[in-house]
């Protein structure tokens, strides 16, 4: 009588061996593209206050490992470890304040863009390699939905409407 339970347990415990190589599973239900608009909010919303506290590492769990954060008059940021390391230095210059707008966000499948306005100040700390300054603009953002169920940003393109050196108009 051993031999058939051993036999059964073996069968089992390959069946379910198998099924959990299960490539082909479904995942996560495809989200409606309200609920990505409301994501896409408010991750902005925590991105703000990320930005201001200084918590980079929290900031990068955003930005999808393969990123480009293209900021204006600047190389590209180019990975997630590129965006870390410059904004874990940025952060110890001063103090940085963004207040981000989405206006339009569109979805397809596991993409979405999001298009926006801009207000970005920045106060400078001792030691700061530039003075305090202000821009404003537009951006287009592409989020991608990755295998753990996050959106991440995987392009993130500010497009300053401000000629270099000019201050924003007062509010």
């Amino acid at each position: 009588m051993r031999a058939p339970t051993l036999h059964w347990f073996l069968a089992a415990a390959l069946g379910l061996g198998l099924a959990s190589c299960d490539t082909a599973s479904p995942g996560p239900a495809p989200a409606t593209p309200a609920d990505v608009r409301t994501v896409i909010h408010q991750t902005n919303d925590r991105l703000e206050r990320w930005y201001a506290a200084g918590q980079i590492d929290s900031a990068a769990a955003v930005f999808a490992a393969d990123t480009w954060q293209m900021p204006p008059n600047a190389a590209p940021l180019v990975g997630r470890e590129a965006y870390h390391a410059f904004w874990s230095q940025a952060v110890q210059w001063g103090t940085w304040q963004f207040d981000l707008d989405a206006q339009d966000v569109v979805v397809a499948d596991s993409i979405a863009v999001e298009r926006g306005a801009y207000t970005m100040h920045f106060e400078a700390g001792p030691g700061a390699p530039f003075p305090a300054f202000a821009d404003e603009g537009n951006y287009v953002v592409l989020w991608r939905l990755e295998a753990d169920g996050a959106w991440r940003i995987v392009w993130d393109a500010p497009v300053s409407v401000l000629p270099p050196g000019a201050a924003p108009a007062s509010e």
